[in-house]
């Protein structure tokens, strides 16, 4: 049984419908990059698997647990599967280090000194220990992605969902962040992440997923996904990609 599982899943904003039954099975410690053009649905369906958006048919389990539908824990399932936006998300009023021991504390109730030492650990690793006490608008966009993914790991997830996280920040910025998400991919964080990195995704990914207008199109291995694509849809995306020298 995979960890994640997706069935027949369809959602709908309106008349839009945004994605038209996907079918995808994610394995524990996998890297699985969601790729394709802006609109094709990358992130509404990050957005479904953290029950951010309700869905409109299908199904998602997680470790076998039905995640979609009314009744579900969501704090449970955002326990097990933590997600980190592009636009960092971070409580402007709190310090860097209460935005990252406040989950723990209040959701896993954790004593504050374990909180603040696994904050401590966790802010070293990526080369911000000196910032803790510092506030969100003191830092760079690439300093505050940082923290939010920092912020999503110390919550212990088993999985993390990742949307476009490094589209809003400077070309500059972008390898840093980069760099955590390859040490988690190393660690055997399963990650689900959209992305228009490609070069990453053709180096870290386990899976690659092409999305076009709510369908998922094609899915493998990066080497055949960017080497030898079976639709004609995925070859002229990526000539894009490649004309554009993003790959």
């Amino acid at each position: 049984m995979a960890f994640i599982q997706i069935d027949d899943l369809r959602k709908s904003y309106g008349e839009h419908e945004v994605l038209k039954g996907i079918n995808l099975e994610v394995d524990r410690h996998q890297v699985v990059t969601l790729i394709g053009a802006s609109g094709s649905g990358k992130s509404t369906l990050l957005r479904c698997l953290n029950a951010l958006d309700p869905i409109d048919n299908g199904q998602i389990r997680v470790d076998d647990d039905v995640v979609s539908g009314p009744g579900v824990d969501l704090n449970k399932l955002r326990r097990k599967v933590g997600m980190v936006f592009q636009s960092f998300n971070l409580f402007p009023h709190l310090t860097v280090e209460e935005n990252i021991v406040t989950g723990p504390i209040k959701l896993l109730k954790q004593s504050r000194e374990k909180a603040r030492a696994r904050a401590v650990e966790l802010l070293e690793r990526v080369n911000l220990g000196h910032r803790a006490k510092y506030y969100p608008d003191q830092l760079s966009g690439g300093q505050q992605q940082r923290v939010a993914i920092v912020r999503a790991i110390a919550m212990e997830p088993e999985a993390l969902l990742l949307d476009e996280i490094t589209s809003a920040l400077d070309p500059e910025l972008v390898a840093e962040v980069l760099d955590i998400l390859r040490d988690l991919a190393t660690e055997g964080m399963t990650m689900i992440l959209a992305t228009h990195e490609m070069q990453f995704a053709k180096e870290v990914s386990n899976l690659v997923v092409f999305l076009e207008q709510g369908r998922l199109l094609e899915a493998g291995p990066p080497a055949q996904i960017f080497g030898s694509p079976t639709q004609e849809r995925t070859r002229a995306f990526l000539k894009q990609i490649i004309e554009a020298g993003r790959l």
